[in-house]
C-alpha cells in the first residue's frame, strides 16, 4: 500500500515539475525533464496483431534534441527515428501535428524483446537507455 502511494506521489511530483514554464526548445530546458522520465522515452503496445513501438515522449521534447537513434533486440542504436519538425516560430513549438507520420512504428507481434535508445541533445551531448520489453509494455 505504501509503495503504491509513494509511486503515485512521485509521479504527481514529476508531472508538476515537468509542466512547461518555457518553450522547452533547448537542451537546458529539456534535458532535466528527459533525465527524470528516461524510463518512459519509449513504450511498446500490442495492438491489432502487431507490436507498436511508441516514441511519443521523445517527440514531445524533440525541440531540444538533434536526433534520436534506436535499436531493437540489439545493444546498438543504429536506426534513426525521424522526428517531427520543431515549430520554433509558433506558440507551441513542441506541438505534434503528425503531418509526416505517427509517433510509432509497427512491428511483428512479439518481436520486440528489448529496445536501446540514444538521444542527442542540441548541445551535442548524448544519453542512452536500454529497455526490456516487460519494462515498457503498456495496456
Amino acid at each position: 500500500m505504501f509503495k503504491k502511494l509513494f509511486t503515485a506521489l512521485l509521479i504527481g511530483a514529476m508531472t508538476l515539475t515537468a509542466l512547461p514554464t518555457q518553450a522547452q526548445t533547448t537542451t537546458a530546458e529539456v534535458k532535466p525533464i528527459l533525465t527524470m522520465i528516461r524510463g518512459m522515452w519509449v513504450a511498446v503496445r500490442e495492438y491489432d496483431g502487431n507490436d507498436l513501438l511508441y516514441f511519443t515522449m521523445l517527440e514531445s521534447y524533440r525541440c531540444g534534441l538533434d536526433g534520436v537513434k534506436y535499436g531493437i533486440n540489439t545493444d546498438v542504436a543504429d536506426q534513426v527515428w525521424k522526428q517531427e519538425t520543431c515549430y520554433v516560430d509558433e506558440a507551441a513549438p513542441n506541438a505534434m501535428k503528425m503531418e509526416d507520420g505517427l509517433p510509432f512504428i509497427s512491428l511483428e507481434l512479439g518481436s520486440v524483446e528489448s529496445v536501446i535508445v540514444e538521444i542527442t541533445y542540441d548541445d551535442g551531448t548524448t544519453d542512452t537507455e536500454t529497455y526490456a520489453r516487460k519494462a515498457i509494455m503498456t495496456p
